[in-house]
């Protein structure tokens, strides 16, 4: 690598059509190399309709390529884990989309392939890079508003074709792996610490996946979490934080698009503000500051190890869940 880091994309999945690929294009530091498929007709259309100059049509000829510094893995969650640590056995850094394992255990196993590879790797949680998250943490550091109490999120939306991943538990489906992963992981990046307990409660397909979970964090010092997500009710995502003095309220939480954004807040001392923040494309902020890693040798924000906290609590959710509510120690990791 010189002043770029070239990418592989590790399959023809949506979300890499639709962003994280459009955002490695546009980022400084990054140049698109190559593209793999299953299917090579898949591969050949992904490239010409994004302008990737090679495409393959198997995963290992695009891990054998020596043009390629870092692979973005966008598979379904039940795949992560085999293709990731086939990527950085290969050499290659990995950057891979949410939910990074199908739970804690992989994930810690993906940290110590990447540490022995001297490869990074990094979870695909892009919202923790724009700038209006970054504020809202700043707000709790401030104690903007006062002591900290609760939070509260939800991430819900209709999926309607029954093939769809998100629905096959083969697949690594289910509401909370898809979009209350985003919920549990705002939740510990706010407080701070992780949880101790869980609860949560859901609605489960005839498949077996939990179309929809509503879920409580409890954390030291009486603070708590609590979220709801969905695959089968209107869309809804916001994220609501609660003090003893006051409160804010960031709506799209997650994905806000490239548009301005607002923080609105109502606290003792200020009463109503609403704080604007510059639009800009949170997935070419997560990709750059990932890309920055590997040409300086950096170690990422958020590792592995990271991420595996996060499943842990993910993993005490859905124990709790499968028991009719009971709850739930989160394991330490």
């Amino acid at each position: 690598m010189a002043d770029k880091v070239r990418w592989g994309i590790l399959s023809t999945a949506n979300i890499g059509r639709r962003a994280v690929t459009p955002a490695l294009k546009a980022a400084g530091n990054c140049e698109v190399v190559a593209v793999a498929s299953r299917n090579a007709s898949a591969a050949s259309g992904y490239a010409a309709e994004l302008g990737i100059e090679r495409h393959y049509g198997s995963y290992e000829e695009l891990l054998a390529d020596p043009a390629v510094d870092a692979i973005y893995n966008p598979l379904p969650n039940s795949l992560h884990h085999e293709w990731t640590l086939k990527a950085l056995n290969a050499g290659k850094h990995v950057l891979c989309e949410k939910p990074l394992g199908m739970n804690a255990q992989e994930c810690l196993s993906m940290h110590e392939a990447a540490r022995s590879s001297g490869r990074r790797l990094m979870e695909a949680f892009m919202y923790r890079f724009h700038p209006r998250t970054r504020r809202a943490l700043e707000h709790l550091k401030e104690q903007r508003l006062g002591k900290l109490k609760l939070v509260r999120s939800s991430f819900t939306f209709s999926v309607t074709n029954p093939s769809n991943i998100r629905l096959q538990p083969e697949l690594g489906g289910g509401a909370l792996m898809d979009v209350g992963c985003y919920c549990v992981n705002v939740s510990r990046t706010l407080v701070g610490s992780e949880p101790l307990e869980a609860q949560a409660f859901a609605v489960w397909s005839d498949k077996g996946v939990d179309n929809e979970l509503l879920g409580v964090l409890r954390f030291e010092n009486d603070v708590f979490a609590q979220f709801h997500c969905a695959l089968d009710s209107f869309r809804q995502e916001f994220l609501e934080v609660v003090g003893d003095e006051g409160r804010m309220r960031l709506d799209k939480a997650f994905l806000p698009g490239t548009a301005d954004t607002v923080i609105s807040s109502t606290t003792q001392s200020a009463g109503e503000v609403n704080e604007f923040i510059s639009g800009v494309d949170e997935y070419r902020l997560m990709v750059e500051e990932f890309a920055d890693c590997l040409l300086t040798g950096a170690e990422p924000r958020y590792d592995a190890r990271e991420a595996a906290a996060n499943m842990a609590a993910i993993e005490a959710l859905y124990r709790s869940a499968r028991a009719g509510g009971r709850p739930e120690a989160v394991a330490r990791v």
